[in-house]
């Protein structure tokens, strides 16, 4: 990046992460708001997405040096430390590099590492030893993932042609239908994503997806659908063939869905929101299959959304009721021999092995046949847990 560009760019972000710190706004909120005023290129907006995600990485690291050098005016601090990690970035070099080099690596590794006391002690008490390893993977820059949709194209088919839209990419080993990308580019302003041959998603929530056994012609019940990201892979491994009922309670997050269904071309997708406790009573055992992606704390994608670090501490007490609240009431839209799948993207044992066990303790009829906790450290995606459950019929005697 230019160094006019990039002062320019030091300056909007003074601006723009000190409303994000306040809770004001999300991170991607404040980018979207920032680049509608502000006119740049498109290589331009991805150096500040970019430059923005690693600030709020690390800002338990910008904070410390900070201090060390007693500067108190927010402005000078984001000007220095913005300059200073631009160089880590874009390799300006800078005066005080190695003064602030050596300042950090005197620093606690956790806060090298831009994690806050809170979620320090917090991933201590939940993964012991483990937590070390995944909150480095976790201080990362995130890889950037896309799905092939096999209703429209294979992922070879999809490679080259991204490829000769100036857009390199790399298979993924172990999950067939991903792509890593490679070059720094307007992926969705190519041609294949209007065409609906890909969706960006994280190469472990594609994992996920895929754990879920649907077929062709099954009964398929999404009940925490959000955007769709799982809906859309589902309906593709079900061939659009069948019904899959994605449902919300958020009215936006499906009407995003059904845009992104039309461009895939997923006919077999139906929207629903849950507008009161009858929405689920009425389905009573009738899916085949059944994802209960749950609210959860997102430890496991943290490095996608970096601001969540800085506000209020995850309300693990009030999240762990939720999830067993779904996990009791929607489970009932399962018929006997159905599967259900309970997903996380966090890697806290409380969210999930301990949950499952829960509900079995509360549902005799539910068996455990396979789980899985995606770690970013051993696999470098971000962070999920999958669960897969069979309900059975009950025996009485």
């Amino acid at each position: 990046m230019k160094p006019v560009i990039h002062a320019l760019m030091t300056d909007r972000l003074t601006q723009l992460l000190l409303p994000v710190l306040s809770e004001e706004q999300p991170l991607d909120k404040a980018l979207s708001a920032l680049f509608a005023k502000e006119k740049y290129s498109v290589s331009e907006q991805a150096s500040a997405v970019q430059l923005a995600h690693q600030l709020m990485r690390g800002l338990s690291l910008y904070q410390a040096l900070a201090d060390c050098l007693f500067v108190d005016n927010p402005a000078e601090i984001w000007a220095v430390l913005a300059s200073w990690h631009g160089y880590s970035i874009y390799g300006q070099l800078l005066p005080d590099q190695a003064e602030l080099q050596a300042i950090a690596s005197t620093l606690p590794a956790h806060i090298q590492q831009g994690c806050p006391d809170w979620l320090e002690r917090l991933g201590q008490q939940e993964l012991g030893e483990r937590w070390a390893l995944e909150r480095a993977a976790l201080f990362l820059r995130a890889p950037r993932y896309v799905r092939a949709n096999l209703l429209k194209t294979t992922t070879a088919a999809l490679q080259q042609a991204l490829l000769q839209e100036g857009i390199e990419s790399r298979l993924v080993p172990g999950v067939p239908t991903a792509l890593e990308i490679v070059s720094d580019c307007a992926l969705f302003q190519s041609q294949a994503f209007k065409q609906g041959w890909f969706e960006q998603q994280d190469a472990g929530s594609q994992w996920v997806a895929d754990a879920l056994q649907v077929k062709p012609g099954s009964r398929v019940i999404d009940a925490c659908a959000g955007a769709g990201g799982k809906s859309l892979a589902l309906a593709a491994k079900m061939a659009g063939k069948g019904r899959l009922l994605a449902m919300d309670i958020e009215e936006w997050k499906l009407a995003a869905l059904q845009q992104r269904s039309r461009r895939a071309g997923a006919g077999n997708i139906e929207t629903r929101l849950i507008s009161s406790s009858k929405t689920i009573k009425r389905l009573a055992d009738k899916a085949d299959f059944l994802l209960l992606d749950v609210p959860c704390s997102g430890s496991g994608v943290l490095r996608r959304n970096p601001d969540a670090k800085w506000q209020a501490p995850m309300r693990l007490a009030e999240l762990k009721a939720l999830q067993q609240d779904i996990l009791i009431r929607y489970s009932k839209m399962l018929a006997i021999g159905g599967e259900l799948l309970y997903a996380t993207c966090s890697i806290f044992p409380s969210e999930n092995q301990h949950q499952v066990q829960w509900f079995l303790q509360q549902r005799p009829d539910f068996v455990l046949e396979q789980e899985q906790t995606i770690s970013p450290a051993a696999t470098g995606f971000d962070g999920f847990y999958w669960a897969r459950l069979r309900r059975q019929a009950v025996i009485t005697v």
